[in-house]
């Protein structure tokens, strides 16, 4: 017997024979559960109901996105400079007064201790979402990695369905193998410059990697030459150098040139490490970072992620110049023991910190601000330095310390507006689009 089912509504001008999906365009992932989710993947309010609230302009929503990262990039900074003064003041206090000089191994305890960032982000972030079972939370958070790491392979927030089939694990491990390759180069030659070179000469070359940082952003992230980014930097520099070089004492160039009898090798090596962590800082911004649209949720997880993948590069791979450098006499290997285990443990843990810290900055905002921004801990040291020994700041500190302020500010309202600019014309094109799919 013939059941009579209701009538379905079909429109009748053919539309019912056309596919769903026009094109590939339309074909993508959800974007705003991907681009512009929360930590957890989910939409954030004020993206979800993107294509039917039209009050919301995208100059509105823009300002609100970059006002929302710069806050968080800001509470990075503050972590980054507070574990920075803790590394620089244990890392000196152990080579010079405890004499545990071993540069190689102290990079590569280091470096390798960033391989304890994932999973310290994992345990907080269990706890913020403790309500939810292991297996829920566990398949979620890989899900928010995956997809993370195939928008930083194809550099768009939109993931194909091509896209979502390919596995983002090889290009991870290339770009986590030539990123920790320039990470490691650069912070050894610091390592090696320290005894070979001035203090001076150590500080001023070795933080120019700000001014190398902006030159290689031009050609590899498509950076515009600005006056204003332009003048930060040098102000930046010039603040730098005058901290290094303006109090300089002439009844101790004597001791000096006793200390550095290898100047002009260390200061060579300092300058091709300042080039390169001026590249390495670029490069991990292009090659590691998600793509401009993506939530600052999902941009922290993913670098305390990569700042994992260097960790565990460094311990699994750079080892291996361990028993090398043992054998031929230049760096004889002995485990730290007593007060200098202890420091140790503290100039690692601090390091991790700053690094992650560190890397959370670059993904937000830009390695150049980021760089700069790094520039202030000179003048943090020397603080702590007056407050720990009891000897005040010198004129040159002073003046110093105050250009490198007054030009991370600079470059900061520089980067905010252009931040702000590159957000307005992201949400602009995606209206464009939802209106276009309407």
């Amino acid at each position: 017997m013939p059941m009579n089912r209701p009538v379905m509504h079909r429109p009748a001008d053919g539309r019912a024979q056309q596919p769903l999906l026009k094109d590939e365009r339309r074909g993508r992932l959800s974007n705003a559960s991907l681009g512009n989710g929360d930590a957890e993947g989910r939409p954030m309010l004020h993206h979800s109901r993107r294509p039917t609230i039209r009050g919301s302009s995208p100059e509105h929503s823009a300002e609100q996105a970059t006002r929302q990262k710069y806050m968080i990039a800001s509470g990075f900074l503050l972590l980054s400079l507070a574990s920075f003064v803790v590394q620089t003041e244990t890392a000196v206090y152990i080579q010079h007064e405890l004499h545990w000089d071993k540069p190689y191994c102290m990079l590569y305890l280091t470096h390798g201790s960033w391989a304890l960032l994932w999973p310290f982000q994992l345990l907080i972030l269990r706890l913020q979402k403790r309500k939810l079972s292991w297996a829920a939370f566990w398949r979620r958070h890989v899900y928010i990695l995956r997809t993370t790491a195939k928008m930083v392979e194809t550099q768009d927030v939109h993931l194909t369905s091509r896209d979502s089939q390919r596995s983002p694990i090889p290009y991870m491990l290339r770009t986590t193998a030539f990123v920790t390759t320039a990470l490691t180069i650069a912070g050894g030659s610091w390592y090696v410059a320290v005894n070979m070179t001035t203090p001076s000469d150590l500080t001023a070359i070795y933080n120019c990697s700000a001014f190398f940082a902006y030159a290689f952003s031009i050609p590899l992230l498509k950076d515009k030459l600005r006056a204003d980014k332009i003048i930060a930097v040098v102000v930046a520099i010039v603040g730098v150098l005058v901290v290094a070089y303006g109090d300089r004492d002439d009844g101790k160039k004597g001791k000096a040139h006793d200390e550095a009898e290898n100047r002009l090798l260390g200061n060579i090596i300092i300058g091709i490490g300042s080039v390169l962590y001026g590249l390495y800082e670029v490069l991990y911004k292009r090659f590691a970072c998600p793509p401009e649209g993506t939530s600052a949720g999902r941009s922290m997880i993913f670098a305390n992620t990569f700042g994992s993948l260097i960790g565990c590069f460094t311990l699994l791979v750079l080892w291996i110049p361990l028993p090398f450098l043992h054998i031929i006499g230049l760096e004889t290997f002995r485990w730290p023991t007593g007060e200098a285990a202890w420091m140790l443990l503290i100039s690692v843990l601090a390091n991790a910190t700053f690094s992650g810290s560190f890397l959370v900055l670059i993904s937000l905002t830009s390695p150049v601000l980021s760089s700069v921004a790094a520039l202030l801990t000179i003048f943090l040291v020397a603080i702590v330095d007056w407050l720990r020994t009891g000897q005040p700041l010198s004129l040159a500190s002073i003046i110093g310390g105050v250009l490198i302020i007054v030009a991370f500010f600079l470059l900061s309202w520089s980067t905010y507006r252009e931040m702000n600019e590159e957000r307005k014309k992201v949400l602009a094109n995606e209206q464009t689009e939802s209106d276009s799919d309407e």
